[in-house]
């Protein structure tokens, strides 16, 4: 739908936000637009607030300041910033090259802008009639593709990941990976919340997520929207959960994996993939094949994203550690895949994660032969 200028993306707060439903982005068509409006996730559960990008710029500073994110929203988001580069008759090459520099960790956000900017070349080496609107008009076309396939994408991980969790399981999870992030239901929320719907999920464990609470803000927000038995705890709390024998599988999603099966997840999930094997419980990637990274061989090779200092020395604008002191702010950390029980994808699911079986499943070539590169569904757990 598409509304008039104060209409739906105006800004409007709220006591809370439950029961809302409004999309994490949407694609404004001429004469209204071209832009993109953005549901923003820094003011969520408090304030639902709509911030609208005419430009290119606009939708760079909100990807920075995640008022958008998650992996495969960046994705689309990334897209449709192409799109607007192309109706505003931009430099269309120049623009896709700043959105996709605005975060360098998130692989999705490179990808879909790529993908974008080939089918906008597509449509104009293809057209002569009036080509840059045409091809403008394709690039649209192909972010709704992206969107509609993260959609798919996201049905497809909720089945597989459901065969790995056990009845009456207490799941822990990290970070924000629902329909926030995503065209559909989300990566890893969307196996809780497959679990949820079949009656396995017993407890939802929430780290809060330091140091922008994306748990404690976002995640709990989805969880209490959807009925949830739930739980928000501080991140360091993780380790004494875990000893207490009160979780039986741990599912986080992911902003890049490497071509080894190393994966780079918002700062904390390493530390619970180590806490994991400690304890004997399965840790769980799940992510689309489009957070795949072929083209990089390890985890070393992963660019950690540094985050603002205020992040970390300050809560809600006021300064909490002393004039003087730096902060040190990674926004995510990389995970080896000896700690990585499995990556779930909508193609399948990679046990072990290895370099064999995430080719294959990235090709989509099916199961592999011989037991080593096993790529299949199996579950575990009482």
């Amino acid at each position: 739908m598409v509304g008039r200028p104060g209409h739906w993306w105006a800004a409007r707060e709220s006591a809370h936000t439950l029961g809302v439903e409004t999309p994490p982005l949407r694609w404004i068509d001429p004469p209204e637009g071209p832009a993109i409006a953005l549901l923003d996730q820094t003011r969520l559960p408090a304030a639902e607030a709509i911030v609208t990008c005419g430009d290119v710029p606009a939708l760079v500073d909100a990807i920075r300041r995640l008022v958008v994110r998650g992996a495969p929203m960046l994705g689309v988001a990334g897209a449709f910033g192409v799109a607007l580069a192309a109706y505003r008759g931009d430099d269309v090459a120049a623009a896709a090259a700043e959105i996709g520099q605005a975060r360098p960790t998130a692989v999705n956000l490179g990808w879909g802008v790529r993908r974008a900017l080939a089918a906008y070349r597509r449509a104009l080496h293809n057209q002569t009639d009036g080509p840059e609107r045409v091809a403008a008009r394709a690039v649209v076309a192909e972010a709704r593709s992206i969107e509609a396939e993260d959609a798919a994408a996201s049905a497809a991980m909720a089945r597989y990941g459901l065969a790995l969790v056990p009845e009456s399981a207490r799941v822990l999870t990290h970070c924000n990976t629902g329909a926030l992030v995503s065209g559909g239901e989300g990566t890893a929320f969307a196996v809780i919340l497959a679990a949820h719907r079949a009656g396995r999920l017993a407890k939802l464990w929430i780290d809060e997520t330091r140091p922008l609470l994306q748990g404690a803000r976002l995640t709990a927000y989805e969880a209490q929207r959807a009925g949830m038995p739930h739980a928000v705890l501080a991140d360091s709390a993780a380790a004494s959960l875990l000893a207490a024998g009160a979780v039986d599988i741990i599912l986080t999603g992911a902003d890049r994996i490497a071509a080894d099966g190393s994966v780079a997840n918002k700062v904390g999930t390493y530390g619970l993939a180590v806490l994991a094997s400690h304890h004997g419980v399965p840790f769980v990637v799940v992510a689309p094949v489009s957070t795949v990274d072929l083209d990089t061989p390890e985890g070393a090779a992963i660019k950690v994203e540094q985050r603002p200092a205020e992040e970390v020395t300050s809560l809600a604008g006021v300064r909490i550690a002393p004039e003087e002191t730096p902060g040190y702010n990674p926004a995510f950390d990389v995970t080896p895949p000896e700690l990585i029980t499995a990556i779930v994808t909508e193609r399948g699911v990679a046990q072990p994660p290895t370099a064999g079986t995430l080719r294959v499943l990235t090709a989509g070539s099916g199961k592999p032969d011989g037991a080593a590169a096993a790529v299949y569904v199996e579950r575990w757990g009482p």
